[in-house]
Order: structure tokens, then sequence, then C-alpha cells
């Protein structure tokens, strides 16, 4: 039995019988079942659609972050840098495999940067491309 709750804003899903699944596991499938609640479209996240946002010149927020490469530099593997000149770990799980981990914690980064890049809030679809293609880098 799945029984989804909201942890500042991200569902959170704590299933019975998921002692195999780990924290991004529960991130995304939290995010799965928002994007199915969202659009009876939704069949799966890709890393191809989150590289896409990923790599997008989007400009819709502020004019100093039109893209996530603006501070993350243009491939996952490599860190980034603030507009204040600090240093951003790489996003790529292969290079910084405790990202991901805590819930509360993906959920400030992305309300944070997708209201600086996009200018709202990411869609459960978006946030759930955008890991799997961070997991798969």
């Amino acid at each position: 039995m799945i029984k989804p709750i909201m942890v500042m804003g991200l569902v959170t899903v704590l299933s019975m019988g998921a002692a195999h699944a780990g924290p991004r596991e529960t991130i995304l499938e939290a995010l799965a079942a928002q994007a199915s609640a969202d659009s009876a479209d939704f069949t799966e996240f890709t890393a191809e659609r989150g590289e896409q946002l990923f790599q997008a010149n989007i400009g819709t927020g502020k004019p100093e972050t039109p893209s996530c490469t603006s501070c993350h530099s243009n491939s996952a593997t490599n860190a980034g840098e603030t507009r204040a000149g600090k240093l951003i770990e790489p996003m790529a799980v292969s290079v910084s495999p405790s990202r991901y981990m805590d819930p509360e914690k993906v959920e400030k980064w992305f309300r944070r940067n997708c209201n600086s890049v996009i200018g709202r809030e990411c869609t459960a679809l978006e946030k759930g491309d955008f890991l799997t293609f961070m997991i798969n880098q």
C-alpha cells in the first residue's frame, strides 16, 4: 500500500515493502505519483528531457540565470560557480554520490533554482526528468 505525504511541497511516497528503494528512488516515486496526478498521459521520466531542461537557455526567470548551465557549467560532471563566485559541486551522481538523498533539500533547491531560471516552480515531470538525467550521469 502506497501512502503519499507532503514534505515541504514535495510528495514523499511511503511504501510498505519498499525496503530496497533508496532515497533517490523514493523521491522519484513521489514525483512520478505527482506527475501521474497532473497528467493522465504521464508514463515515465526520461534522461533525454532532463538533459534538454538542463541545457536549455530558457530565459524566463532572472536575466542573470537564463539556464541551469549559467551556474552549473555545460557538463553535469563539472563543478559550477555561483554568481558570487562560490564553488558548486558537480550535479552528476557519478561525481557527487551524496546528491539528491534528502527530499527536503532536493525540494529547496528545485524551488530556488526553478524560480531563478524558469520564473516559476518546476513541475513534477520537469523535476523527475532532471533527476533521472543527473542520476544517470
